[in-house]
C-alpha cells in the first residue's frame, strides 16, 4: 500500500472514531431536547456504522445513515405538533435560505428530505409560538430560543449532512477538516469563535488611523482632536460620541470606510471621545459620569480649541441615549445654546421595544449579572460580545462553524468583524442604570430619569436634530427609533437608511446598491405612514447628513496648523491609549500598543 493509501486509511479510521463520538454527542443533545421522543433506536445504526469504518465505502456508509438518522428525528419532531399548528404545503423556496444553496440539497432525495422536513419543523414550531396567549416581551422570547435552538439544530451544522464540507473532504484527502480540527482547537485556546483574519489589522496601523492627537484625558474618556486635510474648515466643530459598549473606531475603520475621514475631507472640524475600557479600578462610574466627565467636559474643550464656537454633537446607539440626556443637563443649567445641533444615529430615545436584544432584558437575567459581577465592579465585555452574537446566530455562530470546523477554511479578513471581536467592560453602576431605568423601566419618555441632578424631558429639548434609523436593525428597531424622534420639540430630521446596526451606519458613498428614506417635512404620524409617503433615494446616508450639517456648521476659516491648542496641548497621536486596551477571551488581559 502506497503512503498515500496508508494516511487515508488512517483518516478514515480516525474519522469513524470521531464522528462515532459526534454522533452520540447530537444524539445525546437532541435527546434532551425531544423528550420522551424515542430517538435511541434511530441512532444505534449510526453508532454501529461509526465504529467499523475503515474506508470511503463505509464512510458514505456512514454518512448516509447519519442523513437517514437526522431525517427521521426531524420527522417525528414534527408529528405530534403538526396535528396542532398544521404546517402549509408549499414552503418558502429553500433556496433563499443561504444554508441550502448548495445543488445537492435539491437532488439528492435524501437530503432534499431532511432538508424540506427541518424547515417544515421550523415552520411548524414558529406558527405555535405566535398562537400562544403571551406578552409580547414573552413572546419575544418563546421565538427567540425556538428559533436559537433550530438553527443550532441544523443539518448544514453537521458534517455529514453538510454536503459541501464532505465534498470538500473527499477532494482534499481528509485535510479539509483536519485542517478544520485545527482551527477548533486554537478557538478554544482564544476563547471564542474567530470570525475573521485578525493577523490583517491594527488598531493605529490600518484601522483607526487618522491622523490626530489626543488632547485631554481623565479617568472616563479620552478627547481626540482630528487634524484638519483642508485648507478652511468650518468653526463650528463636530464632537462624536460613539458607544462604549464598543470601541469609536467603527466611526473610523479604514481610509476607505471611515466616516471621521468622510467628515474632515468636507472641511468638518472633528473630535472624538475615545471611551476608557473599565475594570475595578473603575468601579464607581455611573450613567452620571459618562454625562458629566464625557461630554459635557467635551463640549467644553471642543468650544475653547475652536474660539467658543457653539458645537454639533453627534452620537452613536448609547452615545446617542448619552447625549440626550447631556441635551437635558445643558438646558437645566441654561447653556444649550451651546450646541448648534444633533445627530442620533441608531439610537434608542423610547426604550418600549428594544429589538431583539430584549430577550435578555430580563429581571432575573439581570440580577444574576449584577451578582456575578460585584466583585470586579463591571461587566465583562465577553460577556456582551457573546450576547450579541446569540442575538445573530446565523451569521456570528453557525456560518463561521461550518466554514471554520467544518470546512477546514480561514476567515478573510473583514474589518467590521475585527472590530466586533473587541468589545469593552462596562461598569457594573452604568449597566444598571442602562438596563433597569432605560430597557426595563422605559422611564426616559416620562420625564422619570434625572441625570447630573436634571430632570430629562425629551418633549423641552429643542435643538435641531437628525435622526438616523436603519432598516434591518436588530438592535434599535427603527420604528421606536422614529417614536423616540417625534418626543423632541426642535426641527427634526429623520431618515431610514438601509442595513443593520453596523452596515447600514458604515455606509459610505459609492457601495452598491445603498439608498435612504427621507421626507422634506417634520416627521410625523405613524412610522409605516411615513415610510409610504417618504422619498426612497440612492445613495449614502453619509451626503444627505453632511448636506444637513454644514447648514449649521458656521462660516469658514483657517484651518489650524495642528490639533489641540495652548491650555490643550498634544497628549499623544490618535487613536491614543484607552483604545489599545484588548480583552481577551481566555482569561487574561491583552495590552497592544497603537501603530
Amino acid at each position: 500500500m502506497s503512503r498515500s493509501s496508508s494516511n487515508h486509511g488512517e483518516i478514515y479510521g480516525y474519522l469513524g472514531q470521531l464522528f462515532a463520538g459526534v454522533v452520540e454527542i447530537n444524539r445525546r443533545f437532541l435527546e434532551s431536547l425531544a423528550g420522551d421522543q424515542p430517538v435511541e433506536a434511530v441512532f444505534a445504526k449510526s453508532l454501529a456504522a461509526g465504529s467499523e469504518i475503515d474506508g470511503k465505502a463505509d464512510w458514505q456508509r456512514l454518512s448516509a445513515s447519519f442523513q437517514q438518522a437526522q431525517l427521521d428525528f426531524w420527522r417525528g419532531l414534527l408529528a405530534p405538533i403538526e396535528r396542532f399548528f398544521p404546517v402549509a404545503a408549499d414552503l418558502a423556496t429553500p433556496g433563499a435560505d443561504p444554508r441550502f444553496r448548495d445543488s445537492q440539497w435539491h437532488s439528492d432525495p435524501l437530503l432534499k428530505g431532511l432538508m424540506e422536513t427541518y424547515l417544515k419543523v421550523c415552520q411548524a414550531y414558529r406558527l405555535m409560538a405566535e398562537g400562544q396567549e403571551l406578552t409580547v416581551g414573552d413572546r419575544r422570547r418563546l421565538k427567540f430560543y425556538i428559533n436559537y435552538f433550530l438553527d443550532a439544530l441544523a443539518p448544514t451544522n453537521f458534517f455529514l449532512t453538510n454536503p459541501e464540507a464532505v465534498r470538500l473532504f473527499f477532494e482534499t484527502g481528509g485535510r479539509s477538516l483536519m485542517r478544520g480540527l485545527e482551527n477548533l482547537a486554537a478557538d478554544l485556546r482564544r476563547g471564542r469563535l474567530t470570525q475573521t483574519d485578525e493577523e490583517a489589522f491594527s488598531v493605529g496601523g490600518n484601522l483607526a488611523a487618522t491622523a490626530g492627537a489626543v488632547i485631554h484625558e481623565n479617568p472616563v474618556m479620552q478627547l481626540i482632536h482630528y487634524r484638519p486635510v483642508t485648507e478652511k474648515i468650518r468653526a463650528r466643530p463636530l464632537l462624536i460620541v460613539p458607544p462604549c459598549i464598543n470601541k469609536f473606531y467603527i466611526l473610523d475603520l479604514q481610509a476607505h470606510n471611515s466616516f471621521v475621514a468622510y467628515c474632515l475631507e468636507r472641511g468638518l472640524q472633528v473630535f472624538l471621545i475615545s471611551w476608557v475600557n473599565p475594570d475595578q479600578r473603575h468601579r464607581e462610574l455611573a450613567w452620571d459620569d459618562y454625562v458629566e466627565n464625557g461630554i459635557l467636559e467635551g463640549v467644553e474643550i471642543a468650544r475653547a480649541v475652536s474660539g467658543g464656537q457653539p458645537v454639533n454633537l453627534l452620537g452613536y446607539c448609547v452615545g446617542g441615549t448619552l447625549l440626550a440626556c447631556a441635551l437635558a443637563v445643558l438646558k437645566a443649567r441654561r447653556r444649550v445654546r451651546r450646541v448648534s445641533s444633533v445627530t442620533f444615529l441608531t439610537t434608542l430615545l423610547d426604550f418600549s421595544d428594544p429589538g431583539d436584544i430584549g430577550v435578555f432584558v430580563d429581571r432575573r437575567i439581570l440580577a444574576r449579572q449584577e451578582k456575578a459581577a460585584e466583585s470586579t465592579g463591571f461587566i465583562p465585555g465577553q460577556d456582551l460580545y457573546h450576547t450579541f452574537s446569540q442575538v445573530r446566530a446565523n451569521d456570528l455562530i453557525w456560518s463561521y462553524v461550518v466554514s471554520n470546523y467544518l470546512k477546514g477554511q480561514e476567515p478573510s479578513p473583514f474589518d467590521i468583524l475585527y472590530w466586533n471581536c473587541d468589545p469593552a467592560n462596562l461598569p457594573l453602576r452604568f449597566y444598571r442604570f442602562l438596563m433597569r431605568d432605560l430597557y426595563l423601566e422605559n422611564r426616559l419618555v416620562g420625564g422619570a430619569v434625572r441625570v447630573c441632578g436634571a430632570r430629562v424631558r425629551l418633549e423641552e429639548l429643542k435643538t435641531p436634530a437628525y435622526f438616523l434609523a436603519t432598516t434591518d436593525d436588530h438592535l434599535v428597531n427603527w420604528q421606536v427609533c422614529f417614536k423616540g424622534a417625534l418626543r423632541m420639540a426642535g426641527i427634526r430630521e429623520f431618515v431610514l437608511g438601509r442595513g443593520g446596526h453596523v452596515a447600514g451606519v458604515v455606509n459610505p458613498p459609492g457601495k452598491e446598491n445603498s439608498f435612504y428614506y427621507c421626507s422634506s417635512g417634520r416627521p410625523a404620524g405613524t412610522p409605516e405612514a411615513w415610510r409610504a409617503a417618504a422619498d426612497k433615494r440612492a445613495g449614502s446616508w453619509w451626503e444627505h447628513w453632511c448636506r444637513w450639517l454644514l447648514k449649521r456648521s458656521g462660516s469658514r476659516v483657517v484651518a489650524p496648523p495642528g490639533c489641540g491648542s495652548r491650555d490643550y496641548p498634544e497628549i499623544e497621536p490618535a487613536p491614543g491609549g484607552y483604545v489599545a486596551r484588548r480583552l481577551d477571551f481566555a482569561g487574561t488581559e491583552k495590552n497592544k500598543e497603537s501603530g
